[in-house]
């Protein structure tokens, strides 16, 4: 499985958040794409619509399983994704921005 660190995170890099809707009211950073990993498959054309045409998919959890498996299909689909080692609990502790539903600081939950 293709994964990246935290660190390793330009700014303005495309995110793909999965956590379910209570974890992104609470905190999420900002400009992700927030799909649900429970409504993913659903919702699949919301990221092939969003999603940079030649760029990287950066998948991103509360800690990196959820973004793992995400990551996973969506390679098998021929896209160029990447789970981020960590999640948003690495994102926070690396004193990345977490903002809330209101756009106020956020906190991962």
């Amino acid at each position: 499985m293709p994964t990246v660190e935290v660190s390793d995170l330009a700014d303005g890099v495309f995110l793909l958040d999965v956590r379910e809707d209570d974890e992104w009211q609470a905190g999420h950073a900002e400009g992700a794409l927030h799909i649900p990993i429970s409504d993913f498959v659903a919702r699949y054309g919301e990221l092939t619509e969003a999603a940079p045409q030649d760029g990287k998919v950066h998948v991103i959890c509360r800690s990196g399983g959820r973004s793992a498996q995400v990551a996973m299909y969506l390679v098998q689909q021929g896209i160029d994704a990447v789970n981020v080692d960590g999640g948003m609990q690495v994102w926070a502790a690396a004193g990345r921005p977490v903002v809330n539903a209101e756009g106020q600081s956020g906190f991962v939950l």
